[in-house]
Order: structure tokens, then C-alpha cells, then sequence
């Protein structure tokens, strides 16, 4: 949107496509605050700090600006942008009343700071949470849990059987019982939410029966997921006496209707160990608060996948942190009780794991979920090696991994039909089981909500393909046996959550909506579902923390700025046997070579300038 009433320097940046109307307003309006004339660098590089916020970032990077993409013209050419140098606008900075305070009072609505990476301009908010996060890992790395070694065996080899046989869940138990702060990086079907759950057996045997433990995520339905996979265990092999129970973190904060929290430095949390699952959706906000809401003897446990999908806010806290430098003021050697106890063989890890070890930091490298060529292509994804992914991928269907033309979609179109039957034979027969199994058989995953190449187009195709091949149901109509689910809202109520997927089954003469839960099938009445939606196709976003036998994944074209390589490894990643990708190679590799590009002060040591 073009702001007609700005004539000034950031009227270029501005119909370029740069700068938002909103970050032009809010820019004008925090400048208003220096209370006199603003300097031109000054005023973009404002505008470029709150463009920074709103797309997913918590700072900018100044040395950086000139990189920043402008929309092309009609025909194609970059637009010329006249970009100012950085030591000039960093020294305008540096003497701005925006960073140094007003002669009228202290008010300093941006922080320049410096660091390995160059100058970063924040707008000070998110500046001081970072430093917070830091501040809190690193007073928590400082010191370390008295563990008796002797006592942490006997518990891993509780939790651990000897069939379990891999070492890493295991070094991750103790290296979680034996430091105050620890990351459990890793991808799909490597085994995290088993590893908490055992690590859950372990806090039990060490702290005692009354240890208090807190489970949460970023969203009701992770949080439900986590919930599901704990209590499996708690059955199945070794009942928790805790009985933890999984909810938001917001809800484990306290969240209150204007936006603040009941717990926070003045407030803590009450928990012996707190467990924080899908931590890479979680923005630096929120994981600063909870921080800052945390006793310093309480372990924390960080959970997640650091090569997904991010939060929607500003952030990549858990990529960060993977990545992140020691502190020099925190203990990187090992533990002796961990070394003791956690049986490793160094051989299987690099000399940057062994490293990232000390720090607090495992990640889990067998994948249990997924076939062997689909970790190799996801692997590629990650290694941003288009060439290799290429030659991973077949053109034919019985390859694992295909790339589908947009132009013959005869392959795609027999297996989502397929899908489509085999749900409605299993709803329209009521037997919820095989329902709620079907529904996970196959699921078309895109980047965008509209478009031909979105949700709204796919649906749209996908219900004209089952009407021609099936029959017999009018889509857009009433409920019918067989109609897949989606839950857009959390319904605590209902314990149903957004993202949730579900089916509606014949029950008798009526119709029930059913969704699983572990080894149990939830029931619901139409009725009862005030935010749900039919679900032949579902954005990517939406899909994280789901898993599916097959996936059909919908590249938008080449230039689309959703189109990356974090978008892509999490569409691959949900699928169990069978990938399509529709799309052409240019696209894929687009999305290969293109990472989510978030600044953050968080891996490096920063100093306000």
C-alpha cells in the first residue's frame, strides 16, 4: 500500500514495495518523538527496524540494507533504490535523540548495538528482551544441578532399556538431569517427545515422587499432542506419579485479557522442571517471559525442530540457541556425572556437538519416522544443495520422493481420490478407528491460503475431483460421512485445538465428529464445533506437528517470497512414505536456495553501541 501523503525519502523505499504504509506510519510516528528535525538515515533506518519486526526479525542488520529485495518492474528489472552507506547512517544513529534520548527525558524508543555480525539497530523492546534471554541462560549456565552419578545410572538404566539402544536419547536424559538449561534439537521421528518422556522418569527417580513439573507449547494442539505422547508412556511403560499435565504457554504464565502474564520475575513458577515442546514456533516475547518467570534452580528443557517453520512473531529463538556462543562466563566442560552416566560414544558426534554439549545442546539425528530417501532429500534441504535434491527425487510414482509437473496431475489426482474413498467407506461403515486412520493417509500441503496455487484452488480442485469420481455428496452443503476436518480456533472446552484434524462418521442415523487422541477416539456432535472447516487441502504452516502416510506438496512459482527452504523441508518432513511435489525444478530450487532470513543478536555477543 503507497502512502500518498509521504514525499520524503521513504517514498522510493515505500513504492518499491521495501516499506510497508504501516512501517512508514509508525516510523514518522516514533521520529515525531525526538521532538525536532530527523535526519533522512535516520527516519529509514527507523522504518527498516519496525519492517524487521513485522517480518519476523528483532532487528536489522545495517550492513545489510542495501540486500534488502524491492519489487521488479513490468518488465522484470530490479527497481534502483539510492541506498545510503552504513558508517554514515550508523553515525547518524549514534548521535540521534532516538538512540540517546531526548533533551525532554529519557525516552529512547531504538537501541544500536554492536556485534560479530555489525551493526544492529532494535527498536529497544525487543533489544532488552534478548538481553534478558541472555542474561537468564547465561547466570544458568554458571552453575550446575549436584547430581550423585551413581544414582543418575540407576535412573537411566530405569528409563532406558537395553533394546532401546540408541545413545543419544540417552545423553540427552542425562544431559538434561545434570544442567539447569538444555536444547533437545532434532527433526522428525528422531525420537524428542519419547526422549522427554523418559527424561520426565528420570527427574522422578532423581528430585522424587512430589517433583513438580511443568509441560507446555506454543499452541493448544502441540501442547494436546505432547499431553497424548506422555500419557502413552506413563501407560505403556512406566506410570509418571506427577501425572503432568500439557497446556499453552500462555496459559502456564497466566495470561490475562490486556495482554500481560501473572508470572513473571515477581511471580515465579512453581515447577522443578518445565518442558517446553515445538520451542521453534515459540517468539523471542514469550520465551522471555517465561524465562524471566522460571526459578534458577528449575531445569528447563527446550524442545523442537530448529530447520522448521518459525513463529509468526518476531524471532528464531530456538535456532539461535542451537547455534548460539558459550558464554564466558558458563561451564562448557562436561559434567562429570553426565560423562559417567550417559555412555556415549564421542565417535558419533562432531567436534561441534562435543562442543554444543557443554553448552547444553543435543540434537537427535536418527529419524524412525520417515523412509530412508525422504531423510536423504530432507537432509539436502537443509544442506541448501539443489543439485542433490534433484537427483533425489524420481519423476516416476514409485519413487519416494517424486517432482509432479503442474500440468499432469493424473498421479495426484488417483491418490487423493483414493484417499477421499477410503475415508468415506471407513465413516460411512462408523467404524471410528479406521476413520481416523484413513484421515491421516494423505494430505495436500501448500504455501499460500488463496490462489490457484493455495488451499482455496486445491480444495476447490479436490472437491470437483472426488464429485466426479466418487459422487453420491454435495460438497459446500451439509455435513456428509467421510467429510475431512479442520479445527481453526482453540476450544478448550471441547479439548479441541486449532490445527486439529478430524472426520465425521455415521453414528446409527446421525452424524458424529470423531478425532484421535492418542489410543482413544474423541466424539463430538456437529453442534459442538463453533470453529471448523472442511480440510482437503491445509497451508504448510498449519501442518507443523502433524504427520501423514503420504503428502502432496504445492510449490507456489519461483519468485513467491513464502517459497523457502525451512517451507519446504517442513512440507517433506510431514509425509511417512510418499512425497509429491508439484511444481517445476526452477521452483525447487528457488525454495532450496532461499532461507528464512531472520536478524537476531541472540548468537553472538552484542553491546549497545
Amino acid at each position: 500500500m503507497i502512502v500518498a501523503s509521504e514525499t520524503g525519502v521513504l517514498a522510493p523505499f515505500n513504492e518499491a514495495g521495501v516499506l510497508h504504509a504501516s512501517d512508514v506510519h509508525v516510523a514518522r510516528r516514533l521520529t515525531a518523538l525526538a521532538g525536532g528535525p530527523t535526519d533522512d538515515d535516520v527516519l529509514l533506518a527507523t522504518a527498516l527496524a519496525v519492517r524487521a519486526v513485522r517480518t519476523g526479525s528483532t532487528c536489522v542488520r545495517l550492513d545489510l540494507i542495501a540486500d534488502t529485495p524491492a519489487e521488479r518492474t513490468a518488465d522484470g528489472d530490479a527497481v534502483e533504490l539510492t541506498w545510503p552507506p552504513v558508517d554514515r547512517v550508523v553515525a547518524a544513529l549514534a548521535r540521534s535523540p532516538l538512540v540517546t534520548g531526548p533533551a525532554s527525558g529519557p525516552l529512547t524508543p531504538l537501541a544500536l548495538a554492536d556485534s560479530a555480525d555489525g551493526p544492529l539497530l532494535y527498536l529497544r523492546k525487543y533489544f532488552r528482551q534478548e538481553q534478558s534471554i541472555r542474561a537468564i541462560l547465561d547466570g544458568r549456565a554458571a552453575s550446575r544441578p549436584d547430581v550423585d552419578p551413581t544414582a543418575l545410572i540407576g535412573a537411566l538404566d530405569a528409563a532406558f532399556s537395553p533394546a532401546d539402544g540408541y545413545d543419544r536419547q540417552r545423553a540427552a536424559a542425562a544431559l538434561a538431569a545434570t544442567g539447569w538449561t538444555t536444547v533437545l534439537a532434532g527433526g522428525p521421528g528422531t525420537g524428542k517427545t519419547y526422549t522427554v518422556a523418559r527424561i520426565l522418569a528420570v527427574m522422578e527417580t532423581l528430585l522424587g515422587d512430589d517433583v513438580r513439573i511443568g509441560l507446555c507449547a506454543p499452541t493448544g494442539r502441540a501442547a494436546a499432542q505432547l499431553q497424548t505422547a506422555i500419557g502413552e508412556y506413563s501407560r505403556t511403560r512406566r506410570r509418571l506419579v506427577s501425572d503432568p499435565a500439557a497446556v499453552t504457554v500462555h496459559r502456564l504464565l497466566g495470561s490475562r485479557p490486556d495482554g500481560t502474564f501473572v508470572r513473571g520475575s515477581g511471580n515465579r513458577l512453581p515447577f522443578d522442571v518445565v518442558v517446553v515442546d515445538e520451542t521453534s514456533m515459540l517468539p523471542v516475547t514469550m520465551m522471555c517471559r517465561l524465562l524471566e518467570s522460571l526459578r534458577s534452580d528449575t531445569r528447563l528443557i527446550l524442545v523442537g525442530d530448529p530447520h522448521q517453520l518459525v513463529s509468526v512473531e518476531a524471532g528464531a529463538v530456538l535456532a539461535d540457541l542451537v547455534e548460539r556462543e558459550p558464554a564466558q562466563t558458563s561451564t562448557p566442560e562436561l559434567a562429570s556425572a553426565f560423562t559417567a552416566a550417559a555412555r556415549i560414544d564421542e565417535s558419533d558426534f562432531t567436534d561441534t556437538e562435543l562442543s554444543a554439549l557443554g553448552g547444553g545442546v543435543i540434537t537427535l539425528r536418527r529419524g524412525h519416522r520417515y523412509g530412508d530417501r525422504i531423510g536423504d532429500v530432507a537432509e539436502a534441504v537443509n544442506a541448501g544443495d539443489a543439485d542433490r535434491v534433484l537427483d533425489l527425487i524420481g519423476t516416476s510414482d514409485d519413487s519416494a520422493v517424486t517432482l509432479v509437473d503442474p500440468d499432469e496431475l493424473d498421479e495426484v489426482r488417483a491418490s487423493v481420490v483414493g484417499w477421499a474413498r477410503e475415508l468415506r467407506v471407513a465413516a460411512e461403515s462408523g467404524d471410528e478407528r479406521s476413520a481416523v486412520r484413513a484421515l491421516r493417509g494423505h494430505r495436500v500441503l501448500c504455501a499460500h491460503r488463496d490462489g490457484r496455487f493455495g488451499v482455496g484452488g486445491w480444495s476447490r480442485r479436490i472437491t470437483g475431483w472426488t464429485a466426479e469420481d466418487l459422487g453420491g455428496v454435495t460438497h459446500g452443503g451439509s455435513w456428509y460421512a467421510g467429510e475431512p476436518l479442520l479445527v481453526t480456533a482453540n476450544d478448550r472446552a471441547q479439548d479441541v485445538y486449532n490445527g486439529d484434524s478430524g472426520v465425521v462418521v455415521a453414528d446409527g442415523d446421525a452424524l458424529v465428529a470423531v478425532f484421535e487422541r492418542g489410543d482413544s477416539v474423541k466424539r463430538l456432535h456437529p453442534s459442538q464445533l463453533a470453529h471448523v472447516v472442511p480440510v482437503y487441502a491445509m497451508t504448510i504452516h498449519r501442518s507443523q506437528g502433524s504427520q501423514f502416510a503420504e503428502v502432496t506438496v504445492v510449490l507456489p512459482p519461483a519468485d513467491a517470497e513464502l517459497l523457502t527452504r525451512e517451507l519446504l523441508y517442513t512440507a517433506i518432513t510431514r509425509a511417512e512414505r510418499r512425497v509429491r511435489i508439484v511444481g517445476t525444478a526452477d521452483a525447487l530450487r528457488a525454495a532450496v536456495g532461499r532461507r528464512v532470513a531472520r536478524a537476531s543478536g541472540l548468537r553472538s555477543r552484542t553491546a549497545e553501541h
